[in-house]
């Protein structure tokens, strides 16, 4: 598995939809799902839940959860729905999550998160890998995370994404969460250098291709979340400058062949809004950008149209940025 550079689970953001239109931009980067809770699988419809498209692969599933039975029955659902990694939230500071007793709460509980990795790894032969933080509240301290580490990597996983924030449980919302706490890069740079043979992924804060290089001298890989999700051609720059590919669609490629995707699942039911608000930053930095959003944000609540209706919006959304110089 190549992780060098991924986009971050993000709730409400990486769905399907999400993934399918960053996949038509870059074809090397690792993808993830937003977080799907272990016991809404074994309740819930899992068709819906974790079906996605072949097209996005590779993509890796991240869980939230704290039952080892029903992250272990989580895991093995997800191989055979074709996903190439299983990934353990550890990490998210939300209240609500909190309450529920997954996330970065659980870097309280190193045993109990040891026992859910193993029990995940013995229901599947893919690669299970944990996303956590510096620290929590109080404990941010080296030593604490090494301990930490070192209890995991003793169940046989070797892939660790450590976003380089502590999360303040309780005190902090999300958004804080992901602002407040400082970046400590130092912190994550020690630990590959402790644990050399396992891939350490550095996540937070990262927002261009030099940044990535720099990251990419100390540790095993790069994880981009809000970056991408502002600017998804963010990419098109991250396949030529990290992975020397100058085979790169245009912007107006990429819709162009987003086009068939939208007709076959509008078709389907799914909501015209629920796909093209994830393009709303496609030409961000170019001339046109705003009539491109505007332009979006009038005409998407197409609710119960007909295909003819949102052929005539498709074409015209195909056609404005060109005619506004935002290629």
């Amino acid at each position: 598995m190549i992780r060098k550079v991924s986009v971050a689970p993000m709730m409400d953001c990486t769905d399907r939809h999400e993934r399918y239109f960053l996949r038509l931009i870059s074809k090397n980067i690792l993808l993830y799902t937003e977080m799907i809770v272990s016991e809404a699988i074994d309740r819930g419809d899992k068709k819906k839940l974790l079906s996605f498209n072949i097209n996005e692969k590779p993509v890796a599933l991240q869980l939230g959860g704290s039952s080892p039975k029903l992250l272990a029955n989580a895991a093995k659902l997800g191989e055979e729905f074709g996903y190439d990694e299983i990934n353990l939230n550890l990490g998210c500071p939300s209240k609500k999550v909190q309450k529920n007793r997954f996330g970065a709460c659980l870097m309280k509980e190193p045993d109990l998160v040891a026992e859910c990795l193993v029990e995940m790894q013995n229901k599947t032969n893919l690669p299970v890998t944990i996303k956590t933080r510096i620290g929590y509240d109080d404990i941010d301290d080296y030593e604490n995370l090494h301990n930490f580490i070192t209890k995991l990597k003793n169940t046989g996983v070797s892939t660790f994404i450590i976003h380089a924030r502590k999360a303040v449980l309780g005190k902090f919302t999300p958004k804080q969460n992901l602002n407040i706490p400082p970046l400590k890069y130092d912190i994550v740079y020690n630990l590959k250098n402790d644990f050399k043979d396992d891939n350490i992924v550095i996540n937070g804060g990262i927002t261009s291709t030099d940044q990535i290089k720099e990251h990419l001298t100390k540790v095993d890989g790069a994880m981009i979340g809000r970056a991408v999700y502002h600017s998804p051609y963010f990419l098109a720059e991250i396949e030529k400058n990290i992975f020397n590919n100058n085979n790169i669609p245009t912007r107006q490629e990429v819709i162009e062949s987003l086009i068939p995707y939208i007709k076959n699942e509008t078709e389907k039911g799914t909501q015209l809004n629920q796909i093209m608000r994830h393009t709303l930053g496609l030409f961000h930095g170019q001339t046109g950008s705003s009539f491109w959003k505007r332009y979006l944000s009038e005409n998407l609540c197409v609710r119960d149209a007909d295909i003819k209706k949102i052929d005539h919006i498709m074409d015209k959304v195909k056609l404005a940025p060109q005619a506004h110089s935002a290629g």
